[in-house]
């Protein structure tokens, strides 16, 4: 016997709907109490936009002198005898040039009149403050729930840098304080992991202005980790039966126009160069186009396919300064990226491949928790896409019976797909629960048609191959990111940089300690000796300040026996052990990505 709980289901969707429209209301109505505490405290602020957002609300202002952290405290302060107020929110429309008279002094708002459609436009006021509106407040202040400034960044007018620079002030904002408590707590975890932080603390990385902004510089901790990355995903490829290429940093500008990046892509490539031929290069902002070009060098019949190209590539992408964003948004990124060129008849075989491949990795590193998003052409912007709609409709139709047929749970997402095709995006949440995009892979029938990619099928005539495009951590920086926060910089034994450090009590053990250092390095460990006059303690604590999982410490006792008293960085004291003994150890934690 089943039961029907649909309309149980109907119920939870709609108090979750519910639940959204009125947060929405009280964050849509704190913006405007945001924006009326503005105008009195910064006479002369031209007012911008003032959304909701998931976490709360924002308002962009152009201010006669730059907020400061009291400036937020006077705003918070007057929003709250607002609230304390209690006045009605009321909602009303009005012609256009009733609205433009009551504008006139407020530059942004007359532009926003001008884009709307229609003959009138809304309005709301609460208080002696009025702006333009399209609805959903609260009916009096009162109910706005509960709030915090919490910081002002820089925002350009509609996203484009061409625009007026304005002053974005943020708040959150919960329906009830202890969710608000409970945000502003994950807010100082997250802090206190930023991988910024973390990174400088750890000297993991860095970034130079002799070297330029958004070019990550990797210290010999961090070079250590992309090197574990890289490996591991190389030798793991291998096993997957994927071959590893390299197409270098320069590329003709002509082949990303074959491509139909050089279109849709330029805003994101950094200037050309020439040479003295009169070529036109470009830094390579993606691999595919090489790839495809590498496949055309050599001849393939139905018989060699699938070709699987897999390249650790650097990647130039010009974003724009002021996105840039640590490692998770750079200029300067290495990618695992990689290319399989098989028949339609491959696809569900070679994405349930991938998938093996992703989902293997993603376990190593201790990524299991994660969703798949399943990216969709929307509405031509203007040059997004590239290819005919009988080929977007092909590869998408592909891409859902693949994942169908490998029984993955996907939700769909429109306008998230590739300039050439759809892709299913892997989502990871990490311990914190924010969620990062990393792996993808898509299905794309377009650019190799367009770059004269060819084998001979079995009756003779020549054909194009489908690609799948396949990321597996996509890029190393902001992967690097992404295990900084989510291990909060103490690495698992196989991926720390440094596992073990050998502390000699006395300079007596010094010797011992270097001896003991070189044979577990033999062994492929990546140990380190602390030789320094400090105290015993000071050096124990600087260990578990780094991170770093073992400490060795040595003194008489442990010289006599050929051994270490064992410490680990969460206090824990095993004892002594054999250097033998710690040697297994360790080894059998890397062997087991422990």
């Amino acid at each position: 016997m089943t039961t029907d709980h649909s309309h149980l289901d109907a119920e939870a969707v709609n108090a979750g709907d519910e639940r959204e429209d009125r947060l929405f209301r009280m964050r849509h109505s704190a913006a405007h109490i945001l924006a009326q505490a503005v105008t009195e405290q910064f006479p002369g602020a031209e007012l911008a936009i003032g959304p909701p957002i998931d976490t709360g609300f924002y308002y962009d202002f152009r201010l006669p002198r730059p907020a400061t952290p009291e400036d937020l405290e006077r705003l918070e302060a007057r929003m709250r005898e607002v609230v304390k107020a209690n006045v009605p929110f009321e909602e009303s429309r009005v012609p256009k040039e009733e609205a433009r008279r009551l504008f006139a002094d407020q530059p942004f708002k007359l532009e926003l009149i001008d884009s709307f459609d229609g003959e009138d436009v809304g309005l709301c006021r609460h208080d002696s403050f009025l702006d333009l509106c399209r609805g959903r407040h609260v009916h009096r202040s009162g109910q706005v729930g509960a709030f915090k400034l919490m910081n002002t960044a820089g925002a350009y007018w509609r996203g484009d840098e061409r625009n007026p620079m304005l002053t974005r002030i943020y708040g959150a904002l919960f329906a009830k304080q202890a969710d608000l408590d409970e945000h502003l707590l994950r807010l100082e975890e997250a802090r206190q992991r930023d991988h910024r932080r973390v990174g400088r603390e750890l000297g993991l990385f860095a970034f130079a202005d002799d070297i330029g902004p958004g070019i990550p510089l990797l210290l010999p901790k961090g070079e250590a980790i992309k090197h574990i990355w890289e490996a591991f995903v190389r030798e793991l490829q291998t096993q997957y039966g994927y071959q590893h290429v390299w197409t270098g940093h320069l590329v003709k500008e002509q082949l990303y126009a074959k491509s139909g990046h050089l279109e849709a892509y330029l805003d994101d490539m950094f200037p050309v160069m020439a040479d003295e031929d009169g070529d036109r290069f470009r830094l390579k902002p993606m691999n595919c186009p090489s790839h495809m070009t590498l496949f055309n060098t050599q001849f393939f019949s139905y018989r060699d396919l699938p070709v699987r190209y897999a390249e650790f590539g650097t990647l130039y992408r010009y974003e724009k300064s002021g996105q840039l964003n640590g490692l998770t948004r750079v200029r300067a990124l290495t990618q695992d990226d990689c290319h399989i060129f098989c028949t339609p008849d491959q696809i569900q075989s070679e994405f349930a491949r991938a998938l093996d491949l992703v989902r293997e990795t993603l376990r190593v590193f201790g990524i299991n928790e994660y969703r798949v998003r399943l990216s969709l052409r929307g509405e031509d912007d203007g040059g997004k896409y590239v290819g005919t709609v009988e080929q977007w409709n092909q590869a998408t139709q592909a891409l859902r019976a693949a994942m169908q047929a490998n029984n993955v749970d996907y939700f769909t997402a429109l306008g998230e797909a590739a300039i050439y095709g759809p892709k299913a995006d892997f989502i990871a949440k990490d311990v914190l629960g924010r969620d990062w995009q990393i792996s993808t892979i898509q299905v794309d029938f377009v650019q190799p048609s367009r770059l004269g990619c060819e084998y001979v099928a079995d009756d003779g005539s020549r054909r194009t191959p489908v690609v799948l495009h396949r990321a597996v951590t996509g890029s190393f920086e902001r992967f690097l990111a992404l295990l900084i926060e989510h291990y909060n910089g103490a690495f698992p034994v196989w991926l720390a940089p440094v596992q073990a450090r050998l502390v000699p009590i006395a300079d007596r053990h010094n010797d011992f300690a270097a001896d003991a250092g070189k044979r577990l390095r033999a062994a492929g460990l990546r140990v380190e000796v602390d030789s320094r006059t400090e105290r015993m303690q000071h050096k124990i604590r600087d260990a578990q300040l780094q991170k770093i999982p073992y400490m060795l410490v040595i003194g008489d006792r442990e010289v006599e026996a050929d051994a270490v008293n064992v410490r680990l960085r969460s206090g824990d004291n095993l004892g002594a052990m054999t250097v033998a003994d710690v040697r297994s150890r360790l080894l059998d934690e890397v062997a087991g990505h422990r």
